[in-house]
């Protein structure tokens, strides 16, 4: 994924921001944090260096302007149509892979990860 972004000077991370900007439209900053499971900090340095390449822009949110709103800019917009297909990643990973091994190896990772995670919350 990361060769494939490097001519766009992307990472996958960045890569997945954007794509949740373009799935889901504005989402306030906190929230993309959650969603992508990232940590305040992280997710900052991120947002920073998509707002300073121009990709993305960042306002104050609704009522609370503490929120920042995360938009995609008609410049994020326009690099976003000329990424390639990721689609090939999935597919090289996972064709031929019975659909039931597939959901069984979903289902055992995302309860992994929510022990995980309720752990770290009580570390």
């Amino acid at each position: 994924m990361d060769a494939a972004l490097r001519p766009f000077d992307l990472g996958s991370t960045q890569w997945y921001v954007l794509w949740h900007l373009k799935s889901g439209g504005p989402i306030v900053q906190r929230d993309l944090g959650r969603a992508l499971e990232l940590e305040r900090a992280t997710l900052s340095g991120i947002v920073a260096t998509l707002v300073r390449k121009g990709l993305i822009e960042q306002t104050s949110g609704g009522e609370d302007q503490r929120q920042r709103l995360l938009t995609m800019t008609s410049s994020g917009e326009a690099l976003w149509r000329q990424l390639p297909d990721l689609s090939f990643i999935s597919q090289a990973a996972f064709d031929g892979i019975d659909e039931a091994d597939l959901a069984t190896t979903t289902r055992v990772l995302r309860l992994a990860t929510e022990r995980l995670q309720a752990l770290a919350r009580t570390v």
